[in-house]
């Protein structure tokens, strides 16, 4: 007798469904997986987005669109100029010796910071007696507010400040400067003062990245008959190039935006003159107090653009490698 269950073999096994079956629930099942995970993307990011639309990309679009105008603030813009607010700033020797500040604090920053910051932090990764302490002194700087860094530093570099008063004191009164007037020396000033604030940051990035670098690699070169200085360049240095990359892109963006130290410790009337101007200061100064919000937003714009095409090729040349070996493929 044939059995009439078609799950059922003759022998009154059990068999596999008919075909189609288990396909289809498979597929079905895929697709809630995915339409699942697609929720759980949109749920986590919508807030995110949303954020990041009204508080950065509005702002620009904003930006972008009173800076086509003569506009001081008082009622809707009307007097429309296309891109002749940005054609001004260029021609304005002010405004390119605030961008030729900003390059000498970019550049500054990279070349200074970055050799003190790295031997700094060559020597607190050694074991010693207070190394603690010594790296909460190298960190102190950077956790200060940078309104009471500028306010410190102006009191000291002022003409009757306290560096002058010290140095007639012990007989150096030839060494003597206004170093926040003068308009030869008042950027390299300010970038000093940028140096003793922000060392600090770049010292505990490097010292976090020398804590991921395997400490058999350095037993290992000792083993070898490598010195210090050889072990260093060859094993610690390669690797902490990724930290190194990363400092150096937080750097650059920082220094093309720097405002408040400028701000605070600055003279006025030579900001005014352009030797202590950065872009930022500058568009302060002629957006908020002169009142030229077109102009003004102009400049907000221009800085915006040089620092994403700045941040745009730093990573395409030098973190492109980092990023690539970050983001993992599916295997085939």
């Amino acid at each position: 007798m044939t059995s009439t269950n078609p799950t059922l073999d003759l022998a009154g096994g059990a068999t596999a469904p008919p075909a189609g079956r288990r396909p289809a629930k498979r597929s079905s099942y895929r697709a809630a997986e995915t339409r699942r995970k697609w929720y759980e993307i949109i749920g986590l990011t919508t807030p995110a987005v949303i954020v990041y639309v009204m508080f950065v990309l509005v702002p620009i679009g904003f930006a972008f669109y009173y800076s086509l105008f003569r506009w001081r603030g008082v009622g809707p813009p009307t007097d429309y100029v296309g891109f002749d607010n940005y054609v001004l700033a260029f021609q304005d020797p002010i405004f390119l010796d605030a961008l030729r500040n900003n390059a000498i604090i970019v550049f500054g920053s990279l070349l200074i910071q970055g050799p003190i910051a790295l031997g700094v932090a060559l020597l607190l990764n050694r074991s010693f007696r207070g190394r603690t302490l010594f790296r909460l002194l190298a960190f102190v700087p950077y956790v200060l507010a940078e309104v009471t860094v500028g306010i410190m530093w102006k009191l000291l570099l002022s003409d009757a400040g306290t560096l002058n008063a010290l140095m007639e004191a012990v007989g150096l009164g030839g060494l003597v400067q206004a170093w926040l007037a003068d308009l030869d020396i008042v950027i390299w000033t300010l970038l000093f003062v940028l140096t003793w604030k922000y060392v600090g940051f770049a010292i505990i990035l490097l010292l976090a990245g020398l804590s991921n670098v395997p400490q058999e690699l350095n037993e290992a070169a000792a083993i070898d008959g490598a010195s210090w200085w050889q072990t260093q360049r060859h094993i610690t240095l390669p690797l902490l190039g990724p930290t190194i990359r990363i400092w150096m892109f937080l750097s650059m963006i920082g220094s093309l935006q720097v405002f408040d130290i400028i701000w605070v410790t600055s003279v006025p009337a030579v900001r005014s003159l352009g030797a202590s101007a950065t872009m930022a200061t500058y568009m302060v100064d002629n957006g908020f107090f002169a009142r030229l919000w077109g102009y003004g937003n102009a400049v907000a714009v221009i800085l915006f653009v040089i620092s994403f095409v700045a941040a745009l090729i730093f990573q395409r040349f030098l973190l492109r490698r980092d990023i690539q070996g970050a983001v993992t493929g599916r295997a085939k």
